[in-house]
């Protein structure tokens, strides 16, 4: 990442996880709700403890975001992406972020947020934003949907980027629909149906492609 503005967002919001738990710490109960079920409904508690861990992700996923590509054999290829690249890492960070004030609400207010919903929801806008961004990245090793055949191929690349871009975001289409008209239960398996289909879908069309195009030479 060379962006000095896409750094210093993506760090504040990696960090601020891990402020609001600080500043929250000594009101917090000593049990907290930690998973919810299909239902909705809270069906793990943890220790108050388990929400540094929780907050550790965002700064994490901060340095391989600005590190990865310095280690990828294709970094070059980031020169054609990178105000994507960075746009992936700010988004994703801000998702975590999201989550953790969303457990915090629920330790202070319980049932305040229809956790089952709010967060298939925001699982269903991340996929929009993915799949806008998909056909726009070009060949590397960390981000994509990357196989031995689009790693192999530009063309094959390209083409597999655009259909999984298209299938993730008709996926998320479908979640946030269903998040908002169907059952908590129900939305679960649209969502888990959709990222499947999105992800398995262009892995095996990617092979086909390869296939061809290596028939055809």
């Amino acid at each position: 990442m060379k962006s000095r503005m896409s750094i210093a967002a993506m760090w504040l919001l990696a960090l601020a996880p891990l402020v609001l738990v600080a500043v929250c710490y000594s009101r917090l109960p000593d049990q907290v709700p930690m998973h919810w079920g299909i239902d909705g409904a809270v069906d793990r508690y943890g220790s108050k403890n388990e929400l540094w861990a929780m907050g550790a992700l965002g700064p994490v996923l901060a340095l391989l975001f600005q590190f990865l590509p310095r280690l990828d054999p294709k970094r070059r290829s980031y020169e054609k992406f990178r105000k994507y690249y960075e746009a992936t890492a700010v988004v994703i960070v801000a998702f975590l972020a999201v989550m953790m004030g969303i457990v915090l609400v629920e330790v202070f207010r319980p049932g305040t947020v229809s956790v089952g919903r709010v967060v298939s929801a925001l699982v269903g806008l991340l996929l929009l934003f993915l799949g806008n961004l998909m056909g726009k990245v070009k060949t590397n090793f960390f981000l994509g949907i990357r196989t031995p055949w689009t790693i192999s191929d530009p063309d094959v690349w390209n083409r597999t980027q655009r259909l999984g871009g298209a299938l993730f975001f008709l996926s998320g289409l479908a979640t946030i629909a269903s998040a908002l008209l169907l059952p908590e239960a129900v939305t679960f398996w649209v969502l888990l149906a959709g990222v499947l289909a999105a992800a398995l879908i262009p892995i095996v069309m990617s092979c086909l492609w390869y296939r061809k195009r290596r028939r055809e030479e």
